[in-house]
């Protein structure tokens, strides 16, 4: 009997590999790990748009690189805003209380 309610309260994805316990929620820190990975994607994404100009040895081949071909800052600005619209949406879901 005792068993039946063990397995009641255990949920089982990916046939047994992954295991949840009902009522158990995400660890805060990877909650933040979410908002603190997305972010840092983003920054990066926009800081390095263009390459990376101030190197010291390959910043001048960058710059040259991107007068031939030309850069697409219009483009790169809305992906990033793509990535911040994502990165919104999964910091709602994530603090996100579910009822089950």
């Amino acid at each position: 009997m005792e068993e039946n309610k063990n397995n009641n309260e255990i949920k089982e994805y990916a046939d047994g590999w992954i295991t949840e316990r009902k009522g158990t929620d995400a660890p805060i820190f990877l909650k933040f790990a979410y908002i603190v990975i997305s972010l840092g994607c983003v920054t990066y994404l926009i800081v390095y748009m263009n390459g990376e100009t101030t190197h010291a040895d390959r910043g001048v081949l960058v710059e040259a690189f991107n007068k031939v071909t030309g850069t697409a800052n219009g483009f790169m600005y809305f992906v990033a805003a793509l990535g911040l619209i994502y990165a919104a949406i999964l910091i709602a879901f994530v603090f996100k209380k579910f009822r089950d």
